[in-house]
């Protein structure tokens, strides 16, 4: 019985000592497991496996009990989407971050936050982030600056430029599509990047979590259609990540981006370079421009001049004004090798990511950068040429070009910098996935000018009126620079829009002065301008003729503004209200635009006073009007004055005795006044200086 019970006795020890050890072992392989997961995660990390990384590190924070690595978990997910370009996500993670208070470590958790609620969009809680972190660091001038790039982008959003921007439905697919290059030298072959299906790689890269990339092309036909996109072929595209590319002026050349692979090795990416051999490419070969022993660094995104003189690319390299600069290398055509890159400089590069460099036909630098004030994400940017490859003014290309998200690979069409396309992970015109490509167009502002001619005191539109239209450059001597002539149709209108395609009449920062001519009409003048006109426009000119003859064929009667005298006596009326000398210039302007006529000045007064005295007054009276007009240089042969006194009432009811019936003394004051008035008729159309006396 002992030796029984000492042997169950035994058996039991022995079982729970067996229990124990399990259960220990479970516990020690989950918990080694989940740090696994975690140390794991963080070697994908560093190494950019973010699409890997993100799944370790869930896996490892759901049993993780400790806050603080909690919050740093979430915090490195955030990183990890924010690197994946997936801001909604990003910002999930950082304010799950922010809950687990991990802020209290990193105060840049504000600062990282506001970058992804800037490239969604959302720039008043973005303002809100930025000033939660100038809280703790008031003093710090990148806050600052994070802040006033928030107000800038709503500045900019609110006053878009006029660029039209639409998705490439066509090339792009649900896959990365970015960083577009011209593969022909008459700009008809597109060649860019894609993660799209069959690409040359197998599997699926673990930074992305999408196909390897590889270069893809296609080719535009007579109607502006690009066709289905093709695979590069295997010389140039291998199992690795191929990406943004140029190629020489003439298309016989190619550089690209490539970026090798290893297991657990992080290999940064290199320039390679091929040549095309009738219709095929040679083995691309790479282009040495790393620093010895910086196997681990990156360079890409080529562009070269159009002489191949230099290559600028971006790349992480020592000597760096942080993230990835611009740098320039220079080909040594007797060495056939490219020298050692020199960085661009602080005039270009900033702290932040300077990439996707394209060098235009004028040699402008494009290039996308996060390191400047901007909408969010990488924006776009032009830099003058200032000097012998030296660039500098850095200048954003504001929205719609540039978006809250990312926007890089610019390129333009020929002999055009309004029209191009350019990369971007907007998602408000249609994206099809991740980045795409967009074609942009900055519409001509165009004018045209349409003129309707009708007759002052009939209101009838006059066919046959000729309308001349001078165009002056006030910025040049001389000024004038076009002068167009059309005449009016049957309804009275002649239009100035399009001469032929591609070449208009009204032009953007002139003037142009338009006169209106028909025999028996006066003729009349007009101005526009289109100096700092932003839009576009179409001017509309009415332009009223007054007929110098009457419908018998006797000189019309011509009325202008109100001439005014002093009480009883032949000096223009000038005081504070009145100014008789500008009513004169009415008239003034009349015989200028038309300077072969000769007028009979006519000054009348109302019947009050006797025949003789109201004769003699409105002969002063007209010469007054005489006088001043030789005065401004008027030749006096032009002018005849003559005063009518009493003798001629307006029309029929203003004779001194119907308006002696009238019932009140206003109604009287007011007849008499319309006979007190000063007119003209033309005399005649033939005068010219040589006919002076």
């Amino acid at each position: 019985m002992i030796k029984y019970i000492q042997k169950t006795e035994l058996m039991n020890f022995r079982n729970f000592n067996y229990f124990l050890s399990l259960i220990f072992i479970i516990i020690f392989s989950s918990y080694s497991a989940q740090k696994n997961f975690i140390s794991d995660a963080d070697i994908k990390f560093d190494n950019e496996a973010y699409f890997s990384a993100i799944d370790l590190y869930k896996k490892g924070e759901v049993k993780e009990k400790d806050i603080n690595e909690k919050g740093r978990i979430n915090f490195q997910l955030a990183e990890c989407y924010r690197y994946s370009v997936e801001p909604a996500q990003a910002q999930t993670y950082y304010q799950r971050a922010i809950k687990l208070k991990y802020h209290e470590k990193d105060a840049n958790i504000y600062l990282l936050l506001a970058d992804v609620l800037k490239e969604q969009g959302e720039y008043q809680s973005a303002l809100e982030n930025i000033k939660k972190y100038l809280e703790i660091n008031a003093e710090d001038a990148k806050a600052t600056e994070a802040l006033a790039s928030c107000e800038k982008a709503i500045e900019w959003k609110e006053n878009p430029t006029k660029h039209m921007i639409q998705n490439e439905i066509l090339i792009n697919s649900d896959h990365y599509d970015f960083s577009p290059t011209w593969g022909d030298k008459k700009h008809n072959v597109l060649i860019f990047a894609s993660a799209r299906e069959g690409s040359t790689g197998d599997g699926i890269d673990a930074r992305t979590g999408e196909s390897f990339m590889d270069l893809w092309s296609t080719t535009r036909d007579n109607n502006g259609k690009w066709s289905e996109p093709q695979l590069l072929p295997n010389s140039i595209n291998t199992k690795d990540n191929e990406g943004p590319a140029v190629l020489s002026s003439k298309g016989d050349q190619i550089f690209f981006t490539r970026c090798p692979r290893e297991k657990k090795i992080n290999l940064g990416c290199e320039i390679f370079h091929a040549e095309k051999k009738g219709n095929s490419w040679t083995q691309a070969e790479k282009v040495q421009l790393k620093p010895e022993g910086a196997d681990t660094l990156s360079c890409g995104h080529p562009a070269i001049n159009s002489t191949m003189r230099y290559m600028i690319f971006s790349a992480d390299f020592p000597g760096g004004y942080g993230g990835k600069d611009l740098w320039m290398s220079e080909y040594d055509k007797r060495e056939d090798s490219w020298l050692s890159p020199t960085n661009l400089g602080a005039d270009i590069n900033t702290d932040g990511d300077e990439m996707f460099p394209y060098l235009s036909e004028d040699n402008t630098l494009y290039f996308s950068s996060n390191g400047y004030i901007g909408l969010g994400g990488l924006d776009v940017f032009k830099a003058e040429s200032t000097g012998d490859k030296t660039w500098g003014n850095a200048e954003n290309l504001q929205y719609p070009i540039n978006s809250p998200e990312h926007d890089f690979g610019i390129i333009f069409e020929r002999g055009s910098d309004k029209r191009g396309y350019i990369t971007s992970s907007r998602v408000d015109l249609g994206g099809k996935g991740k980045d795409d490509l967009y074609n942009f167009n900055l519409p001509e502002i165009q004018f045209s000018l349409s003129v309707f001619v009708s007759n002052k005191e009939t209101n009838e539109q006059i066919p046959g009126v000729t309308i001349k239209v001078t165009g002056i450059d006030t910025s040049t001597a001389g000024g004038i620079v076009s002068e167009y002539v059309q005449t009016t149709d049957g309804e009275g209108k002649a239009i100035f829009e399009e001469i032929s395609k591609g070449k208009r009449y009204i032009l953007k920062d002139m003037v142009y002065e338009i006169e209106v001519e028909k025999d028996s009409f006066l003729v009349a003048r007009n101005q526009i301008s289109t100096i700092n006109e932003e839009n576009s426009k179409r001017f509309l000119e009415e332009v009223y003729l007054i007929p110098i003859v009457d419908e018998s064929g006797e000189a019309a009667v011509i009325d202008f503004p109100e001439v005014q005298y002093a009480l009883d006596k032949a000096e223009l009326l000038i005081d504070a209200n009145v100014n008789s000398e500008d009513s004169l210039d009415f008239l003034y302007a009349t015989l200028m635009d038309n300077p072969n006529i000769v007028i009979e000045l006519q000054a009348h007064t109302d019947c009050r006073g006797s025949d003789k005295y109201n004769k003699k007054l409105s002969q002063r009276r007209a010469q007054s009007c005489v006088d001043y007009l030789i005065s401004k240089g008027i030749p006096k042969e032009r002018m005849v004055p003559v005063g009518y006194g009493e003798d001629r009432p307006r029309m029929e009811s203003l004779e001194c005795g119907a308006i002696d019936k009238l019932s009140t003394k206003e109604e009287q004051e007011a007849a008499h006044q319309k006979n007190r008035r000063t007119q003209f008729i033309v005399l005649s159309t033939d005068y010219s200086p040589d006919s002076e006396e």
